[in-house]
């Protein structure tokens, strides 16, 4: 009998989110840095075997929005409540169990299997997890509690075994071949995004989104076309940088990581662009592929 279904991945930013979905989908699918806010769309990640396909889902973290972006990243997180076969709560060691309440209040009505995955325990003692597991347990009683550590590697084995054991019973969702629900155009975009959230500070990574204008792929080669677009005036100096020379490390660092992600030789433009309220407009989220709804 073949098992397929959907394992929704959710929890506050900067608790490993991204680092967990890449691990147990075996593939790099969704960007990860040390940054918070670094998902901003609910990314499937999907994982085949001949007998089993698993549609992960990693959502933007749980916070209180202040502006319409981050209104739209708190659609994507509470749709994965509504849709999964399996829920993965990531949590870790260092945010405290009553953080957005009204969140975990949607979780404990849950009646899918939970699985509560406790984070970065390598930055604790075993005392200090202890008292973290016996909180969880009574914020969310029917949850299984398993603590990791994502970038190590450590229990993510348990975690795929768990998941395998709760699967339904059911055919495939998607082809065999196909890695994520994201067209080619998305990676482009989350991949130089990426880049930016590693080598700029403060304001600046979370004022920024990325356009691709132009995508031609030929037998060998892609050639792109990126428009950055920042708020400010000031921003748009500060990403170009003295010389050109930070958009240049942005786009040289993009360039390889795209050339390995495509398998191909990537010829990559990139701009940058003013546009001062992108993140408060209907119209531009809309085109950018955020819900709003």
């Amino acid at each position: 009998m073949h098992k397929a279904g959907f394992v929704n991945i959710v929890g506050n930013p900067n608790v490993g989110k991204s680092t967990l979905m890449n691990v147990l989908v075996g593939e790099r699918v969704s960007i990860a840095t040390f940054k918070a806010q670094t998902t901003r769309h609910r990314i499937m990640g999907i994982y085949n075997t001949d007998d089993v396909q698993i549609v992960f889902s990693d959502t933007p973290g749980v916070l209180k929005p202040q502006y319409k972006l981050q209104e739209s990243m708190l659609n994507f997180s509470n749709s994965a409540l509504v849709d999964a076969d399996i829920l993965l709560y990531v949590t870790d060691v260092v945010e405290t169990p009553d953080k957005n309440s009204d969140f975990v209040t949607n979780v404990q009505k849950l009646s899918i299997p939970i699985l509560l995955l406790i984070n970065k325990i390598d930055l604790t003692d075993q005392e200090k997890l202890t008292a973290l597991v016996e909180k969880w347990k009574e914020l969310i009683p029917q949850a299984e509690i398993i603590p990791i550590s994502a970038a190590a590697k450590f229990n993510t084995d348990y975690v795929m075994k768990r998941i395998l054991e709760l699967l339904p019973d059911s055919p495939p969702f998607f082809d065999k071949d196909q890695l994520t629900d994201k067209p080619a155009r998305f990676f482009v975009n989350e991949i130089i995004r990426e880049k930016i959230l590693l080598y700029y500070d403060k304001e600046i990574p979370y004022a920024v989104e990325v356009g691709v204008e132009t995508f031609k792929e030929e037998k060998e080669t892609i050639h792109i076309r990126a428009v950055i677009y920042v708020e400010r005036d000031s921003q748009k100096g500060i990403i170009i940088g003295k010389q050109g020379k930070a958009l240049k490390k942005v786009a040289t660092e993009a360039r390889r990581d795209l050339e390995r992600f495509f398998g191909k030789r990537i010829y990559l433009e990139t701009y940058v662009k003013v546009d001062k309220d992108w993140r408060n407009s209907d119209k531009e989220l809309r085109s950018f592929g955020y819900q709003l709804d």
